[in-house]
This record gives structure tokens, C-alpha cells and sequence, in this order.
């Protein structure tokens, strides 16, 4: 017995939600540029290259930030 149903489809966020740009990094921390590229620097942010452009996930953003509370709980 087949279903009539369609499949759940699976929507996935447009890339320009996926991936941030350094200032859009720096408008969600209230941070200057020096500091997130020292976040990338360091790794505690992850990020990629796109050719010359850096962009970070938006869950490389969430993690930090949830590691950041956990840090400051403990």
C-alpha cells in the first residue's frame, strides 16, 4: 500500500543565511573588526574562504556563543 502524501520536503536557509560576513559578525557581537578576525585567528570562531572573502555559519556563531555562556556558568 502506497501512499498518497507527498514526501516531507526538506527546505534548507538560503545561502546568504547560512554564511555571515565579518560585518555582520561584528553587528551580532557589538564587537570591532580587530576582535573577530582575532576570534578567527585564534579558531574560537570558525569560519571559510571563499576565494578571498571570509564567511562565517551562522552555527559556527551559535556555538561560540553557547560556549561563551558555558564558560562564563562555570
Amino acid at each position: 500500500m502506497t501512499s498518497d502524501q507527498p514526501a516531507a520536503s526538506h527546505q534548507r536557509p538560503s545561502t546568504s543565511q547560512e554564511l555571515l560576513t565579518v560585518p555582520q559578525v561584528m553587528a551580532r557581537l557589538q564587537l570591532g573588526r580587530s576582535a573577530v578576525y582575532d576570534l578567527l585567528r585564534t579558531r574560537q570562531l570558525a569560519s571559510i574562504t571563499l576565494g578571498r572573502a571570509r564567511r562565517i555559519p551562522t552555527h559556527a556563531l551559535t556555538d561560540f556563543i553557547l560556549a561563551r555562556l558555558d564558560q562564563e556558568a562555570a
